[in-house]
């Protein structure tokens, strides 16, 4: 059994509900320093350049954590090797207060603030969105990223220690940095886009599961799961958020402005527009999400021949 993997996932876990992200000297920042240093002496408007670029960053990550794993074989340094790494890949509690924020300031009617406070969660055009659509996209960023930054990361320390935690991480910051359509990363960002996918599968699906399973409306997240996902143009984000609108009673999707490129997505669910009372019950249902992944990854970790 691999106890310190498991007890370093859930202290780990509890040092990002307790602490969230360090405001300065955050080693995911100082990936995100290196692989931009490293994309402005790579860059090529080709895929074969972007699959080295990214093989070879979190093929690098992967390393790091196989000899920071190996140096340190005792059960009490592997187990604080682990929690250190699970907290630094996490960021479900920042994720969530950065939801609260958006929350606050609408509810104290200042509508501008909230839409600057949201641009730290979405990369769409914020400046013209009333107050129903902020809300919608707070939740639906809340949503995905409680997969992408709570459960993913979470899946992959259970099933490959701290070299999983350390991959995982660095392809989901560099699918944030060159994945997304621009004329730029639409060839070089393509594996990172790519490898963030094939990595995500298992932790969104377990998302949308813990989603239907915890939620308010086990059926209605069922259902509109089932229904609505292939909707979505993301694999992954798809069935997360329909489980979220299925629980809750609520309709996401929509049209959304990404500086001038325009997506109509699938709305998802049956329920009205999320307002802010359904934006606290999602901060609870992500925050119930996040526990039973922790705990379901550190029962995996134990299952695990170490």
């Amino acid at each position: 059994m691999t106890v310190p993997s498991a007890a370093g996932l859930v202290l780990g876990y509890a040092a990002d509900r307790l602490l969230a992200d360090p405001r300065r000297g955050h080693p995911v920042a100082g990936f995100g320093q290196v692989a931009a240093a490293l994309e402005r002496a790579t860059w090529r408007d080709e895929r074969t350049a972007g699959v080295l670029y990214a093989g070879s960053l979190v093929g690098g990550a992967v390393v790091l954590g196989l000899v920071a794993q190996r140096a340190l074989p005792g059960p009490l340094p592997r187990t604080i090797l682990t929690a250190a790494a699970t907290w630094a890949v996490l960021g479900g509690t920042s994720l969530d207060r950065e939801a609260a924020e958006v929350g606050r300031l609408l509810a104290e009617g200042d509508l501008p603030r909230a839409r600057q406070q949201l641009t730290h969660l979405v990369g769409r055009d914020t400046t013209r969105l009333d107050e129903a659509e902020v809300v919608r996209a707070t939740l639906e960023s809340l949503a995905e990223n409680t997969s992408d930054a709570v459960v993913a990361p979470l899946v992959w320390g259970a099933v490959a220690g701290v070299p999983g935690l350390l991959g995982y991480r660095a392809a989901n910051t560099l699918d944030a940095m060159v994945g997304h359509r621009s004329a730029r990363y639409e060839r070089f960002g393509w594996a990172a886009a790519r490898i963030d996918d094939l990595l995500n599968l298992p932790g969104s699906r377990l998302t949308a599961v813990l989603g239907t399973v915890l939620g308010p409306d086990p059926r209605g997240a069922w259902r509109a799961w089932r229904r609505d996902a292939a909707g979505h143009p993301s694999p992954n984000a798809g069935p997360v958020e329909a489980a979220f609108a299925g629980a809750l009673g609520i309709r996401l999707g929509g049209t959304n402005d990404y500086g001038g490129r325009i997506e109509h997505r699938a709305l998802m669910g049956d329920g009205p527009a999320p307002d802010r009372a359904g934006l606290e019950q999602a901060r609870v249902l992500a925050r119930r999400i996040g526990t039973a992944a922790a705990l379901t990854a550190a029962g995996v970790a134990l299952l695990r021949r170490s």
